[in-house]
């Protein structure tokens, strides 16, 4: 009778035994992973406030122009090797569209957001922590109005319009996993006219958005 309890015993252990190297073995290949993941950090997120400077255009007997103002850039960046990156970026401010022609002044103010992507070329050369890149692409600006008393003409609406971006800026390393970044981007595009003929210049114009801010790697 005892010795079917020591042998039940010894089984029992045997259980517990292979469990415990189960689980040990599990936990070594998550722990893996994460530090695989984690030493690769391809990915990141940046959080950027940002200045929007407009040129001003003419354009069929109508003067634009575009108060300057502040925003934020956000963006995510996939690193697809050494030189080349994916990314994808969210802009927003809001400002005001002022236009002069003849028949007299109209001011619209707009909320303003950019939906772009871009490839990313990082620069083969470092200076000490900086870490230099180049970009280009594209996407859309979308000029929303407020509708705010002092800023609002009638019939105005929702306008987009495509865009073209480049730029470039650096990456300063605090950590592995932490950097500033400092960056100049330029929108290409035509003038926004909310869907008013009147209010047409077809002309091209140009947004300058220097940012300064902080990126997570991952």
């Amino acid at each position: 009778m005892a010795f079917r309890k020591t042998g039940f015993d010894l089984k029992e252990k045997g259980k517990r035994r292979m469990k415990r190297n189960l689980l040990a073995i599990l936990t070594f290949i998550f722990i893996s992973a994460i530090t695989a993941v984690s030493q690769e950090a391809r990915n990141e997120v940046s959080v950027q406030a940002a200045g929007f400077f407009t040129k001003d255009s003419n354009g069929r007997g109508i003067s634009e122009k575009t108060t300057q103002s502040g925003g934020i850039l956000a963006g995510y960046r996939r690193r697809i090797n050494r030189w080349f990156s994916a990314e994808a970026d969210y802009s927003y401010n809001r400002n005001t569209e002022q236009y002069f022609s003849s028949s007299g002044a109209s001011r619209i103010q707009a909320n303003v957001s950019s939906i772009t992507s871009d490839v990313v070329v990082n620069l083969p050369f470092r200076f000490h922590k900086l870490l230099p890149y180049m970009l280009g692409g594209g996407g859309a600006l979308i000029f929303s109005p407020t509708n705010n008393i002092g800023g609002f003409v009638p019939g105005a609406d929702t306008h987009a319009k495509g865009t073209f971006v480049y730029g470039g800026g650096a990456d300063y390393g605090i950590t592995r996993h932490v950097s500033l970044r400092a960056e100049y981007r330029g929108f290409v595009y035509k003038t926004p006219d909310f869907g008013l003929n009147n209010l047409t210049t077809d002309k091209w114009t140009h947004t300058a958005l220097p940012s300064a801010g902080l990126v997570l790697r991952f």
